[in-house]
């Protein structure tokens, strides 16, 4: 049977092979430190726990409207109007089976064959698989540790052409953790709104953020911005929701509509019930939400001291997400016991196989010399787990 050309030129998710690889060798006995996941490893809160099962005694299991329930539409317009300050009509929420569905549906809606999109590196995995899938050609920018992996206004500049139909910024960032400031945003948004340049904004991390530092939302900040931009946010890593798959998506008026039509041919409406549970989740106690982010917070500076003790590792500190992404760039043409490390990728394997540790190397995110360690497990695992590669990282010749 032939396949589509389509599927023969995306890739597979790293991460989620990555930790998938590390699962199955748990399963088979071995004692693998796993930092790969990209999901909080908390328990979904009890009070959404509830509503999704009063949802389901009351007998909400049938269709709902394609682009999401009345109540739960409600509730993302009530959220982005008090957290973030814009205003929304129902008609410009869609939600989805997911934030990365949210991104799909975005990107087709709006880009054709040939058009570019700018890609800030490092980047999330399939932002690069869905450009290819809708035929569009990715423009990756290479940003740089020293700005804390935040793109410039000159290497924006530097990249726009006439086929330039988007960007897509991420903050804060997966991989890195990087959060934009108030300026850096405004900078940004005076050349994208000269250019007339569609921005998918994605806020999924938005929550998780630290050291005093504040999330802004681009479209926030001009009038003639917000029209331009697609917000993406969900419900998954701030409320311990991966399962549950409810991503959502602030746009225009006509790329909301265009966005739900096509989402009415592929999966029609997001579960019933996890659209039960999403709407507790945005107008209930944030209490869980607040012990989580303190607890990342613990969590991502011990990681990063410890990291920062090994010689040859440099860290940016990343003010958001519950991700670092470490520089291994100085073991890079070395070699551990025989096994010479061309690149992360070489070190990533290195250390699954002989530390029993898994991370997810930075080509993914289109940087070979990094790669990125989830604190999204236990402070237990996180000790062992160091000690596991600093005694790798200590026997590098």
């Amino acid at each position: 049977m032939k396949l589509a050309a389509r599927v023969k030129n995306i890739s597979p998710s790293p991460t989620l092979s990555i930790d998938a690889q590390a699962k199955k060798m748990i399963a088979a006995g071995v004692h693998v430190i796993n930092f790969g996941a990209g999901e909080p490893d908390f328990d979904t809160p009890e009070h959404i726990k509830q509503a999704a099962i009063e949802a389901l005694q009351k007998g909400a299991t049938k269709y709902t409207p394609v682009g999401g329930t009345p109540a739960l539409k409600e509730a993302i317009v009530k959220k982005f109007k008090e957290d973030n300050g814009l205003v929304y009509e129902p008609e410009q929420i869609v939600v989805s089976c997911g934030a990365k569905h949210s991104l799909y549906n975005a990107i087709q809606a709006l880009c054709d064959e040939g058009d570019e999109i700018i890609l800030p590196a490092p980047y999330w995995v399939s932002y690069l698989e869905q450009i290819k899938l809708a035929k569009s050609r990715a423009v990756i920018v290479q940003t740089r540790a020293e700005n804390g992996f935040k793109l410039t206004v000159e290497e924006l500049e530097s990249v726009v052409s006439p086929r330039t139909r988007m960007i897509i910024l991420n903050s804060p960032s997966n991989p890195t953790g990087s959060v934009y400031t108030r300026e850096e945003l405004a900078a940004l948004g005076e050349v994208l709104l000269k250019m007339r340049i569609t921005i998918i904004s994605d806020e999924i991390y938005e929550k998780l953020i630290y050291d005093g530092l504040e999330h802004v939302s681009i479209a926030s900040l001009d009038p003639g911005l917000k029209e331009l931009t697609v917000v993406i946010n969900g419900v998954s890593k701030s409320y311990a929701m991966t399962g549950w798959r409810i991503g959502y998506a602030a746009a225009p008026t006509p790329v909301a509509r265009a966005m739900t039509d096509l989402q009415s041919h592929s999966t029609s409406n997001p579960t019933s019930v996890a659209q039960a549970a999403s709407v507790a989740a945005l107008t209930g106690t944030q209490e869980p939400l607040k012990q989580m982010v303190a607890e990342f917070k613990r969590r991502r500076d011990y990681m990063l001291e410890r990291l920062l003790g090994i010689p040859g590792i440099s860290c940016h500190r990343p003010g958001g997400a519950f991700y670092l992404f470490p520089s291994v760039e100085k073991f890079i043409g070395r070699a551990y016991r025989g096994k010479r490390i061309g690149g992360a990728a070489d070190l990533a394997a290195i250390l699954l196989e002989e530390a029993k540790v898994a991370v997810v190397p930075g080509v993914a995110f289109g940087d070979d010399t990094c790669f990125r360690l989830s604190y999204a497990t236990s402070m237990e695992n996180i000790k062992e787990g160091c000690d596991r590669i600093e005694e790798v990282l200590t026997s590098v010749e």
